[in-house]
């Protein structure tokens, strides 16, 4: 079964096109249904970040299209409009993606930890939806203990930089003084959190949290001195923010062009800064087109990161030697399904000659033969059985010169001494 690691990333695509085939917790779920339906589709996992829509998936012989084909059928695309942008990974090169992606080596932040977590969320949705066989589940427990491995081996983790923080430390070049700064959060989760901690690190002047959910972001705001709001009442209080960070699940911009308008007049044109680092995006492009708007975006976001993507750069060295490593025992595993294991038949053999021979055995002492007579014929008869397929061999290999099968079977049956190719 042909293993495939099929997507694209914030280094093969564009924001607009990742926005278009990503893929919502609400949304995974059924997705994964429907794929797991395609026709040689065997076992399935969907990864969908703010940088990257991945597809794992095990196929048939023969099918290694279809997930290609479904990928832009199911989000209603024209055909060959991913052709440039997708990447795909086959066997060993698709888990040592996956092990990658899960340690944060194919993250836009190197090293950043969050990707792991998200990781484990698409396991736990595939496994909702009865969507992995034995081969992914065991790829992504093995993923797991790769990810702990290289966090606990190298320092890729150490000092990371954040999407998060990147988003803050932008603002902070932009408002010198954050003391004085009212900060919009449009999210609850993780990454908004994390902006969260760095802004009350800050002491910013203000921290005002908007979500859809009023209860996660009283939730949230009360662990970092902000105020809550309601989603729906974010034009009212637009206005009141100088920095403006968005990321949530939303799959239309909550934030509009009008909306900010209205915002900025009711400002009296005070400069506003706007940091989007959701896919979808939360703000509407068009907002960067207004005067007295600093927008950026996801991507906007990648030379502060790569400024200090360097000192991480040696540690990402040890990690993939460690991730070579795993692979091989990972395709070792999986190898080792498809080959017919001796072992079984050699085992399966020797009972049934147990068996015959234990019977006779006792039909011997219920004729009356001696306990003694009836041992010694166990034992000789069952011996004669198990060694004389192996003794017949080895007189042919030694007849014939064949001493690798002669040092094979020295081996395999824990020989002290080497066997010779001479009688």
């Amino acid at each position: 079964m042909p293993l495939i690691a099929l997507g694209l990333n914030h280094l093969t695509a564009p924001v607009n096109l990742r926005e278009q085939v990503a893929f919502d917790a609400d949304a995974a779920g059924p997705a994964l249904l429907e794929l797991s339906r395609e026709p040689g589709v065997e076992e399935a996992l969907i990864l969908s970040t703010c940088n990257r829509t991945e597809l794992y998936v095990g196929v048939a012989a023969g099918a290694e299209g279809v997930p290609q084909a479904w990928l832009s059928r199911h989000h209603r695309l024209t055909p060959g409009r991913l052709d440039e942008f997708l990447y795909r990974h086959d066997e060993d090169a698709a888990v040592r993606h996956m092990f990658r992606v899960a340690t944060g080596l194919d993250s836009m932040v190197l090293g950043e930890p969050q990707i792991l977590g998200q990781v484990k969320d698409a396991y736990q949705q595939a496994r909702d939806a009865q969507a992995l066989k034995a081969p992914m589940d065991r790829l992504l427990q093995h993923t797991f203990a790769v990810a702990k491995r290289v966090r606990t081996d190298t320092r890729i983790g150490a000092h990371t930089v954040s999407v998060a923080f990147t988003a803050v430390r932008l603002a902070e070049q932009v408002f010198t003084d954050l003391k004085q700064a009212c900060v919009l959060l449009i999210g609850a989760g993780d990454t908004i959190e994390l902006a969260a901690r760095h802004l009350a690190d800050k002491q910013v002047r203000r921290l005002i949290v908007a979500n859809r959910t009023l209860e996660n972001a009283q939730e949230l705001a009360s662990r970092y001195g902000g105020y809550a709001i309601a989603l729906h009442d974010l034009p009212q209080h637009l206005a009141e923010a100088d920095i403006v960070i968005a990321s949530t699940a939303a799959r239309q911009p909550v934030v509009t062009r009008p909306m900010v308008e209205q915002a900025i007049a009711a400002r009296r044109r005070r400069p506003m800064f706007m940091v989007d680092i959701a896919v979808p995006r939360d703000i509407e492009p068009a907002v960067g087109e207004l005067e007295d708007v600093f927008l950026y975006g996801i991507d906007d976001l990648r030379q502060v990161i790569d400024d200090n993507r360097r000192s991480r750069e040696a540690a990402a060295r040890e990690a993939d030697a460690i991730i070579d490593l795993q692979v091989e025992r990972y395709m070792a595993w999986r190898r080792a399904l498809t080959l017919k294991n001796p072992a079984i038949d050699l085992r399966q053999h020797a009972e049934q000659y147990r068996d015959e021979v234990l019977a006779k055995a006792q039909a011997m002492l219920s004729r009356g033969k001696s306990p003694d007579e009836a041992l010694a014929f166990l034992a000789n008869t069952l011996t004669n059985k198990l060694l004389h397929h192996p003794s017949a061999r080895l007189r042919e290999a030694a007849l014939s010169g064949d001493l690798e099968l002669l040092h094979v079977a020295g081996r395999l049956y824990g020989l002290d001494q080497e066997v010779s190719g001479e009688e």
